[in-house]
């Protein structure tokens, strides 16, 4: 049985190319990039070139450029060091953010010294501005504002030059999960008005284990994790060689063949819709799906049933590899609280779909065949 593996936003497959690029300091190029020695400064310039080439790619200082093991290490270091380096003392969140953000904040945010709230959504999922506006006029004391680019599972995108402009004008520090738009769409770090933003490898087709945290040149923070001077003091610990090579030529990749690969992506996703809307009798679709969302990310709600209760399992029995919200819970089924949030219907069952450059129109006709008698 061959599988159809339509979840491209919980990880995609790794490109040959990426491949390629990593092997040589995983076998003969494996020094030390702390060692002095040659295979050590080979390493150590694999690294540098690596950080030169990610941080031209988002228009960023190479300063400003942290490697990290992914999102959820990033996403806890800049709200770390927010609240303990840059004195924030509230933050404002929303309820759809991925858990590496959401128990972040609920960690750092239930005490006396560090409050916290959550910004207001719209009918559409989209965060209500003009709340958050009144939030951050509201609080007197430095606040922390941190609110994903792009919504993992509704597909959502945030105009994240409006949030950090309202942040810019009330002196808050703001924080963007970028996993799933760095990689798929063209960020350009200088002219956006941001202080840190977090990305991972494997959302678009490089390795897992490795991400970025991006943090402005304006801000100074003090390290995370201690014991070792590399990161520039940043990040004790010997760095993940090759996966930060990996990580470099994915993205370069990514840019290099985005437009292309966007629109036909787009062209899947619409296709997707099309083909639910003519054979699913109840069908509806969760967030902005048709403005300002991910051209990746498709979620559809089905009409609950006995049949449709059991979707998820169904399908991964003939092969078929979907979610019923965010992949990064373990297994865990608790239902989204992205979907809670936004159309708490009890009687709908909600599937993401997400796509990439490597599913096809047969695919999408397979899958709505399936959903046809499992709904």
């Amino acid at each position: 049985m061959e599988r159809i593996y339509f979840d491209n936003a919980a990880t995609t497959a790794l490109d040959k190319e990426v491949l390629d690029a990593m092997l040589p300091y995983m076998t003969t190029q494996f020094g030390n990039p702390s060692s002095i020695y040659s295979y050590g400064r080979e390493s150590r310039l694999a690294i540098e070139s690596a950080r030169k080439s990610v941080a031209k790619l988002l228009n960023a200082h190479p300063g400003e450029i942290f490697f990290t093991s992914g999102g959820t290490e990033s996403n806890n270091t800049a709200i770390s060091c927010a609240i303990k380096d840059l004195g924030c003392k509230h933050i404002i969140s929303s309820a759809i953010e991925h858990h590496a953000v959401l128990h972040t904040v609920e960690h750092y945010g239930c005490g006396e010294k560090v409050t916290r709230s959550v910004v207001k959504l719209l009918e559409n999922g989209h965060v209500d501005l003009a709340d958050l506006e009144e939030q951050l006029a509201a609080h007197e004391e430095r606040c922390l504002v941190s609110l994903m680019h792009a919504n993992n599972e509704i597909g959502n995108i945030l105009d994240i030059h409006a949030v950090g402009n309202i942040c810019k004008k009330y002196n808050a520090i703001f924080h963007s999960d970028c996993v799933q738009t760095v990689g798929h769409y063209h960020l350009d770090l200088r002219e956006t008005p941001v202080h840190f933003i977090s990305g991972a490898g494997h959302k678009f087709h490089g390795p897992k284990g490795v991400g970025i945290l991006y943090v402005n040149d304006n801000v100074k923070i003090k390290p995370l994790i201690l014991g070792g001077g590399q990161e520039r003091n940043m990040r004790a610990g010997t760095e993940n060689l090759y996966g930060i090579v990996g990580f470099a030529k994915a993205l370069e990749m990514a840019m290099t063949n985005h437009e292309a690969d966007s629109q036909y992506i787009q062209s899947l996703k619409d296709y997707m819709i099309e083909q639910l809307k003519k054979n699913i009798d109840g069908v509806q679709f969760n967030g902005d799906y048709k403005g300002k969302c991910l051209y990746t990310v498709l979620s559809a709600a089905f009409p609950k049933t006995e049949k449709s209760e059991m979707i998820l399992f169904n399908l991964d029995m003939q092969g078929i590899c979907v979610s019923g919200g965010s992949a990064c819970s373990s297994g865990a089924d608790q239902g989204s609280h992205v979907i809670r949030a936004i159309n708490n219907n009890p009687n709908l069952v909600a599937v993401r779909f997400s796509f990439s450059k490597h599913n096809t129109k047969e695919e999408v006709d397979a899958v709505v065949s399936k959903l046809k008698q499992h709904i």
